[in-house]
């Protein structure tokens, strides 16, 4: 069998419940047509979930790894040792290996030193943003000092070459670079297409992280400001990735997933919104840990699906290594999990659960139905501190996490104290690799 070609497309703090096909789009005055009509064209998962921030979430999907054993716990400023060592095998790697052509285009922030670069990493070609998207407001904030911090720079490699600057990475530039990252994916496509060349595309895009702000063409079509106009721009750019993949004829033979990295933006005047859940980004509620995700492969899954089985990021590094035909490393702990078979149709996921950290803590304990919280943060900023008693809810008679029903369902305990201890044995086996940890 030819090997499909896989086309990434991750959002940057898109919420649970802010598409049109997850209960927004239109409700929020802000219309999703082209990603709404690709939920109807494949599987829609509700029960996605990712880590606690962008750099967490990015290196379990580019390891198959919690970031608690890579060291990817949080986002540090420029010149601080970060993202992952080059230890680690990432799934651009393991795609290369099978005769894929690989890019990135767009955010990366898993390393900016040289050895951390995207194009020392598995990607044949990059370009975009290093770090994270709120440098672009360092240069017009009152005080900057371009002598103390650099001036960020959008960036760009090619493998075995070093990565070089661009242009400064700036307000205008920001409002500017998911249609230069667009425009470059659809180059991407085009050539190897052509070519006959299996190719992995990772589209990390900006929207709609803060600052959240829309292309000039895009400006005032919404009836939510700056952020609803930019949730509109980001559907126009996947539907403009959507038409390419169609028009070139390759869509039976292509994998095209659209998801989120990170529950919603809080931070005003950019702000989102979970749906059903509570919480964003930064905690343990289900806002934070519960993304959009849509799969699309005509032929092998069934067109219009929703599931509410559980799906973990770092599964997406097992699953599509494995559909690839490239292995999985056996020397060290990988927590994903192959879900082939049931994106194909299988009614059941591969995994009942997970355990999810915040930093160095282990915070809280997902499985099936049940949410299982060891520290209480319901809010960013508003640590409740760790709980001598810990609290348990339901999250289908309970989405909100509002009724802790521990004392009438200890047995719930028995199942999460072995992935608990499970997790744990393997720490001792295989010791985390600290932050900050040199190459």
């Amino acid at each position: 069998m030819n090997k499909p070609n896989i086309i990434f497309i991750m959002a940057d703090n898109l919420g649970w419940g802010e598409l049109g096909c997850y209960g927004g789009g239109s409700l929020l005055g802000a219309p999703t047509p082209r990603i709404d009509g690709l939920a109807k064209q494949g599987l829609r998962l509700l029960n996605y979930n990712v880590e606690s921030d962008c750099i967490p979430t990015r290196s379990a999907l580019m390891s198959g790894r919690h970031p608690i054993r890579t060291g990817c716990l949080q986002s540090v400023p420029a010149g601080f040792p970060h993202g992952l060592t080059r230890w680690e095998i990432t799934l651009p790697q393991l795609l290369s290996s099978e005769g894929y052509a690989t890019a990135l285009f767009g955010k990366w922030h898993l390393g900016d030193i040289p050895g951390r670069f995207p194009s020392d990493r598995g990607f044949d070609e990059w370009y975009g943003v290093p770090r994270t998207t709120d440098e672009s407001e360092f240069t017009t904030t009152r005080g900057f000092d371009p002598d103390v911090v650099d001036t960020p720079y959008l960036m760009e490699g090619i493998a075995g070459q070093p990565s070089v600057n661009v242009k400064a990475y700036d307000s205008e530039a920001r409002r500017l670079i998911d249609e230069e990252i667009v425009g470059k994916s659809i180059e991407f496509l085009i050539r190897n297409s052509r070519a006959g060349q299996p190719f992995f595309l990772y589209l990390p895009m900006i929207h709609l992280h803060f600052p959240t702000l829309p292309h000039k063409n895009f400006s005032g079509r919404s009836a939510a400001g700056d952020f609803g106009d930019s949730m509109m721009e980001m559907d126009y750019r996947v539907g403009q990735i959507i038409d390419c993949v169609d028009e070139l004829g390759i869509a039976n033979d292509t994998i095209l997933i659209f998801c989120s990295d990170n529950g919603p933006e809080f931070r005003e005047p950019w702000r989102g919104t979970a749906g059903p859940w509570s919480g964003t980004y930064h905690t343990a509620m289900e806002g934070s840990l519960r993304v959009p995700f849509i799969i699309r492969w005509p032929d092998k899954i069934d067109a219009g699906r929703v599931s509410n089985e559980i799906v973990h990021v770092t599964d997406l590094f097992t699953t599509l290594a494995g559909i690839a035909g490239a292995s999985v490393p056996t020397d060290r702990p990988i927590d994903g999990v192959n879900q082939t078979e049931f994106f194909k149709g299988a009614d059941k996921s591969s995994r009942e659960g997970f355990c999810f950290f915040l930093k160095n803590e282990m915070y809280a304990v997902k499985w099936r139905d049940w949410k299982y919280h060891m520290f209480w943060q319901p809010e960013v900023n508003d640590m409740r501190g760790k709980l001598e008693s810990p609290y348990l809810f339901n999250l289908k008679r309970d989405p909100k996490e509002q009724v802790n029903v521990s004392i009438h369902n200890m047995w719930v305990l028995g199942p999460i104290r072995k992935m608990i201890e499970a997790m744990q044995a393997s720490f001792q086996k295989h010791p985390n690799i600290p932050p900050g940890q040199v190459d």
